[in-house]
Order: C-alpha cells, then sequence, then structure tokens
C-alpha cells in the first residue's frame, strides 16, 4: 500500500514558477515509477511527466516539455515537479501518480495509486 501526499500549489502570475512535492509511504516507492497529471476544468486527466524508479528515465508532454523538470529523491520518498514559466493554461488540479514503469504511467494503462490533488492557479 502506497499513500500519497500533493503539497505546492497555489496561486501564482503567468511567467512565475511553483514547485510540486509528492511525499510517499511504503517501502516499494523506488522499485516504481512516479508521474504527474492534471485535469482543468471540464477536461479529461492529461499526462504530464514521470520518471522512473531509479530517476534515470523522465518524460514530459510536449505541452510542459523545457519548463517543467520532474526529479526524486528515494531517500526523502519524495518526487518534486518544478514547473517554470507558468501559463494560463497550465490552471487544473495536480496529481500524482505511481505505476510499475514510465511506459505504464504515459499509456495510463496500469496506475496503482493516486494522491488526492493540488490546485494550480496562473493568472495572466
Amino acid at each position: 500500500q502506497v499513500q500519497l501526499v500533493e503539497s505546492g500549489g497555489g496561486l501564482v502570475q503567468a511567467g512565475g514558477s511553483l514547485r510540486l512535492s509528492c511525499a510517499a509511504s511504503g517501502r516499494r516507492f523506488s522499485s516504481n515509477a512516479t508521474g504527474w497529471f492534471r485535469q482543468a476544468p471540464g477536461k479529461g486527466r492529461e499526462f504530464v511527466s514521470t520518471i522512473s524508479g531509479s530517476g534515470s528515465v523522465t518524460y514530459y508532454a510536449d505541452s510542459v516539455q523545457g519548463r517543467f523538470t520532474i526529479s526524486r529523491d528515494n531517500a526523502k520518498n519524495t518526487v518534486y515537479l518544478q514547473m517554470n514559466s507558468l501559463k494560463p493554461e497550465d490552471t487544473a488540479v495536480y496529481y500524482c501518480a505511481v505505476s510499475p514503469s514510465v511506459a505504464a504511467m504515459r499509456s495510463q494503462r496500469e496506475i496503482n495509486y493516486w494522491g488526492q490533488g493540488t490546485q494550480v492557479t496562473v493568472s495572466s
């Protein structure tokens, strides 16, 4: 069983930055891929980024490539999402997730655990 708790969301002006954190419980955290999804009002859940258990492999959605950076600290059981150059269209609830692999995460084929979400609002 893994529990995920996101933090770091908030209100920021366009062009600003935020860093989201996802703190996980559970002994197998470093064995699994962790990722971020987001859901804007009236839209479906969208893949944002994922990182392998070792941290050596990362993937990003085209919409955030070059602006967001995912990282993890397995000693702290925490994954981070550094978001720079934020745009109003980045406004959404951001969810942390755990999956057996980055491939399964990207395709949403198998997501084993979800966090409760944290709100990010970017004003223009």
